[in-house]
């Protein structure tokens, strides 16, 4: 009975220990699989991203064309040797027009990110920092502003202006801190309740110093990643008020303006005016979209499962 006993112990303890290794490995090619996928996302955004930068910085000077030249005996052609992209319905180069365009809404979207991550992280610290009524009311007066929808709020904005970029960049950014400065609040208000922060205030240290050298830092990440984020939202929100004819003049190379001048082709069945200026909107907002992804993963490790480390 007793060597039965033990063959079957010994029996049991070696099944036991297969199916751990078993699921040890399941569980490691599980996790290899994920950073497969996580690596080939950063990789694929980062290209994406590179891509447009280039195009913005490169194409221009090298394409030794006008992107406002006038050309009626080839407007509407189709994709090909001489236009890569094909021409809009006055004859113009769309390549260039895109390039252009996507210049106009990265300056408007990576302006309009920046300042608007400024107000909203400076109004959610001092609502997390300061606590009691003043986070109160400055959290209502945030409701207040996000209850107005943001394009009619950014169209009542554009409208106090004259036609041209700067506008539209203050009416993106007037209107698009608010849930960076919900996000920094939140942050804040984690940050108070652990022990460094009681040991600070503990050790004499002023609220405004406890601010600026504990809380601040730490919610810097989360405001960057906020801003990031931001930038494709500005250049939809940019491309909504050119389509609708606000804010830049209409002469102007903006991708909502060339979409807004191609209702007429889409409709006559001339494609490429409005696909080459959408892709130009998609693909940049895609690429951004991977490397948030891929930054909130790293500043928020507790989202991300045990496999993937």
């Amino acid at each position: 009975m007793t060597d039965r006993t033990a063959h079957t112990t010994v029996g049991t303890t070696t099944a036991g220990a297969t199916a751990d290794a078993t699921a040890g490995t399941v569980w490691r090619g599980h996790g290899t699989g994920r950073r497969s996928t996580h690596t080939l996302r950063l990789r694929t955004s980062a290209t994406l991203l590179a891509v447009t930068v280039l195009a913005v910085l490169l194409v221009p000077p090298l394409v030794p064309l006008d992107q406002q030249a006038v050309d009626l005996a080839a407007k509407l052609r189709p994709p090909g040797g001489a236009h890569p992209f094909g021409t809009d319905g006055v004859g113009r180069d769309l390549l260039l027009r895109c390039v252009y365009g996507l210049r106009v809404s990265l300056l408007v979207g990576v302006v309009a990110a920046l300042t608007a991550t400024v107000i909203g992280t400076a109004v959610g610290a001092a609502a997390g920092a300061l606590g009691g009524r003043a986070d109160r009311a400055i959290m209502r007066l945030v409701d207040t502003v996000s209850s107005v929808p943001h394009l009619l709020l950014g169209i009542f904005v554009v409208a106090m202006f004259r036609p041209g970029v700067w506008p539209v960049v203050v009416s993106v950014a007037l209107t698009h801190w608010l849930s960076t400065a919900r996000i920094v609040r939140a942050e804040i208000l984690s940050l108070r309740s652990r022990p460094y922060i009681d040991a600070a205030v503990a050790a004499g240290a002023s609220r405004w110093r406890v601010a600026v050298r504990h809380l601040l830092p730490g919610v810097l990440p989360h405001a960057g990643l906020a801003a990031v984020l931001m930038v494709p939202h500005a250049m939809w929100h940019e491309s909504a008020l050119s389509f609708l004819g606000l804010g830049l003049p209409a002469h102007t190379a903006s991708l909502g303006i060339l979409v807004q001048d191609a209702r007429g082709s889409l409709l006559a069945g001339q494609w490429w005016p409005t696909l080459f200026p959408g892709l130009f909107l998609i693909v940049p907002t895609l690429a951004v979209a991977g490397l948030a992804g891929v930054w909130r993963e790293r500043i928020s490790p507790r989202h991300r499962s045990e496999v993937t480390r």
